[in-house]
């Protein structure tokens, strides 16, 4: 009775989570008790979800309790040490619902220390002592608790699998061999296990490998949303900083317009009032005279009359009135026109600049391109179909079939006037604009043709290398000879090595700032790749060779 009685106390006082005697107690909201630390563990797993339960009665408590040491209970477990009751030894730590149990324990059973895979059972640490006592026991293979033994025994003969059949990839016992596994290749299951274990060593060498590769590829990915966050914080700061300077314009354009219409305003109405004046004046100066010419007029001495008409008689010079030119009433209304005029080419201008943003904007791609192809046919899936701006090309290049074939030509070609024609070289420029992945080629026969990409603001006029593909910051462009090719970027030439083909691909990444040449003939060769920053909507180009007349280049899917 005096047994049960500790039994009882030791379980009263024990943490449900290590099975020990409390440690620290601590009592949490729902009224259990338990160590400091088990509880602090238990909770620290659960942090992710923000809420926190109970390990017996799964209340739960959001936020996280603060625990506050028990000390009365503290103080009356010390107490229950001093009379004499201890932590409870192993034989007294009962089996949880995830624990392996003791296969010799009746009633309730205890946690099991080992198991024995060649009893095929499991034993808590009082009854696994005769393995360490009785010297035939002592050979017996002892493994960490397992629920799997069954798994250990052969449903066929009941025995212990110690072989492995590598014929039948399969656990066999020593029967076995003598029986359906006759003649296949076994060996012992250590045997097999001492091989296994090289491979999985192996694959563990090659899983923590990838594991530091997908790390590195983290920290970079990690570095990549820095650098976007950062690059689009101070893309809003620079943006609101130019709207605003914008608006400040527009404001202060408003503010001089005001001013002048009312500056404008009152110099024409003081000129006004001051010729209305003079005519008010002038009229009063009239009905005065009249007044007097009419007392005149009554006068019956004739003498009088004759002395004083003379001097009445006589008019002062009349105000000019010419300048006053009777018109419908206009005459701020022009600067109303001139403003909305001014309006509507600057919506004209924000819609299409607006356009060129949100594209700017919607392109920028975070995540790592595609890998680049590899085959012409991969190539082809990006391929784009390129037309030729009439309004850029040179006035000696000839373009037929759709605007997809240039040809140089000695007859100057009678294209009307326009501000992006290239004046001095034999130059065209794409009407297509070039900003995401793309593929085309050019097939050309002659002395020789520059196959380039370029901006739209490259200079057109003059014959400054600033117009020259190849030769400033604003073009890139590639050679072609009949058995050479060289690579141009500002005025820098870099010779290029490859078999001499008829046609040239071209690949285009834009937000990847990949621009790659290839000779295309039954294979792709790489010629030439570039890796830079592409800042501007690019545009395909072609300069022709002067030695090579009515060369032509094809622009092909």
């Amino acid at each position: 009775m005096e047994q049960k009685g500790d039994q009882l106390d030791r379980e009263t006082f024990s943490c449900s989570i290590c099975l020990d005697l409390l440690k620290d107690p601590v009592a949490i909201p729902c009224g259990h008790s338990y160590c400091m630390n088990c509880i602090k563990g238990f909770w620290d797993e659960e942090d992710q979800r923000k809420i926190y339960s109970c390990p017996q009665c799964r209340q739960t408590f959001t936020p996280r309790p603060v625990l506050v040491k028990n000390t009365m209970l503290a103080a009356l477990v010390e107490q229950l040490k001093k009379t004499g009751l201890q932590a409870a030894p192993a034989d007294h730590c009962y089996a949880g619902p995830e624990d392996v149990v003791c296969d010799v324990c009746t009633g309730r059973k205890l946690k099991a220390l080992k198991s024995c895979l060649t009893c095929s059972a499991s034993y808590c640490e009082k009854h696994l002592q005769p393995h360490y006592d009785a010297a035939p026991l002592k050979k017996h293979k002892l493994v960490d608790p397992s629920e799997k033994l069954q798994e250990n025994i052969c449903s066929r003969h009941d025995e212990v699998m110690k072989m492995f059949c590598r014929t039948d990839q399969q656990s066999i016992c020593y029967l076995c061999t003598m029986d359906e596994h006759k003649g296949h290749d076994t060996v012992s299951a250590a045997a097999e296990r001492t091989e296994r274990q090289r491979e999985l060593e192996v694959s563990r060498q090659q899983i923590q490998q990838r594991i530091q590769d997908r790390e590195k590829d983290v920290k970079l990915l990690q570095q990549e949303v820095e650098a976007v966050s950062h690059s689009a914080d101070k893309a809003v700061e620079d943006s609101e900083k130019i709207f605003t300077e914008l608006i400040r314009l527009i404001q202060r354009r408003s503010s001089d317009v005001k001013q002048q219409i009312r500056s404008q305003q009152e110099t024409e109405v003081s000129r006004v009032k001051e010729l209305q004046e003079k005519l008010e004046q002038e009229i009063t100066e009239l009905k005065r005279k009249d007044a007097e010419l009419k007392r005149l007029s009554h006068t019956e001495d004739h003498t009088q009359f004759l002395l004083n008409y003379p001097s009445l008689s006589q008019l002062s010079e009349p105000t000019d009135s010419s300048s006053i030119n009777i018109r419908p009433l206009r005459y701020f209304e022009d600067v109303t026109a001139a403003v909305s005029e001014l309006r509507d080419q600057l919506q004209d201008i924000l819609r299409v600049k607006w356009t060129n943003i949100s594209l700017t904007v919607t392109e920028v791609d975070v995540l790592l391109s595609e890998p680049e192809p590899k085959t012409r046919a991969e190539f082809l899936k990006y391929s784009r179909e390129i037309t030729l701006d009439p309004n850029t090309a040179n006035t000696r290049l000839l373009l037929s079939e759709g605007n997809r074939k240039a040809e140089l030509t000695r007859q100057q070609q009678s294209y009307s006037s326009h501000p992006d024609r290239f004046t001095d070289y034999d130059q065209v420029l794409s009407r297509e604009s070039l900003t995401e992945r793309c593929y085309w080629e050019v097939e050309w026969r002659g002395g020789g043709v520059e196959v380039a990409v370029a901006y739209k603001n490259i200079s057109r006029a003059g014959d400054s290398d600033e117009c020259v593909f190849g030769l400033n910051v604003k073009s890139w462009s590639l050679r072609c000879d009949t058995n050479s090719y060289t690579f141009w970027f500002n005025y820098v030439s870099t010779p290029v090595s490859g078999p001499g083909s008829s046609r040239v691909g071209v690949y285009l990444d834009h937000s990847a700032g990949i621009l790659s040449f290839y000779s295309v003939s039954e294979t792709m060769t790489l010629l030439h790749r570039v890796q830079t920053t592409f800042t501007q909507p690019l545009y395909a180009g072609l300069l022709m060779d002067i030695y090579s007349l009515f060369s032509d280049v094809l622009y092909t899917e």
